[in-house]
């Protein structure tokens, strides 16, 4: 059964800023979901902020596996009941892949229970990511380290609990370094933040980046689709006649 993936974006900058338009004409969603669906081991949607429901009705999140989420300049407008819609399906067992400044979006802050900030700087400069975990399944297919010529820097302190593991880091060429991939489980859903990916850089046309997303929607998927089940239970398993 193919996966069931959900890229999210904002679709702002790519409508307001030309050249961001010009290295993502049809938005970074569907650039990212234009390489999911080369992959029969998926089934692709997109949805964009100003959708109703901002493209996640509850009936669309029941039947994602994995949601992606990109977000930049507009997270104060995501709406509450949204949000708390997709924690409750994160908790419940579907995958979440943040990437980049979805780092303050209000459900991985949610999420990781903390403020999430960071140091940044926009010159547009060199950027090593470091394998930190060989033979980490997200990795597969990845060198010990790749090079974007230019990106936005993150640097430490990233306010966030500590990860689950740690598989990349990020060296950039003013000297700062910056945890790049992190994972973390919440209920049953597991979380993959992912750093590269500034608007106004091809970064979700490079090779590795792409191979890193495909292999964490791979990594986040659920293994199982049976409810969790909570509350009052009547009687025990071995009066129920279970050995």
């Amino acid at each position: 059964m193919a996966i069931r993936v959900v890229v999210w974006n904002e679709f702002r900058h790519e409508k307001s800023n030309p050249k961001v338009a010009e290295i993502y004409p049809d938005g970074m969603h569907e650039a990212i979901a234009a390489h999911l669906r080369k992959s029969n081991d998926f089934s692709v949607e997109t949805a964009t902020l100003d959708q109703p429901e901002h493209g996640l009705s509850a009936d669309r999140l029941e039947k994602t596996d994995v949601l992606l989420w990109w977000g930049h300049i507009a997270h104060d407008e995501v709406r509450d009941e949204i949000v708390d819609r997709v924690h409750e399906r994160v908790l419940a067992g579907m995958g979440l892949i943040v990437l980049h400044s979805g780092h303050f979006s209000k459900i991985f802050k949610k999420l990781m229970g903390a403020t999430c900030n960071l140091k940044w700087r926009d010159v547009g400069e060199r950027e090593i990511l470091w394998v930190t975990r060989p033979g980490h399944p997200i990795l597969d297919g990845i060198d010990d380290h790749f090079i974007l010529e230019k990106e936005e820097m993150y640097g430490e302190f990233f306010d966030i609990p500590e990860p689950q593991e740690t598989i990349l880091i990020s060296s950039f060429a003013g000297g700062e370094v910056f945890r790049s991939g992190c994972t973390w489980t919440r209920g049953a859903g597991r979380i993959f933040y992912f750093r590269p990916g500034h608007e106004t850089f091809p970064s979700y046309h490079d090779r590795n980046v792409l191979r890193i997303i495909e292999n964490a929607v791979r990594w986040a998927a659920p293994s199982a689709h049976h409810p969790i089940a909570f509350g009052k239970r009547d009687s025990g398993w071995i009066n129920n006649g279970n050995r």
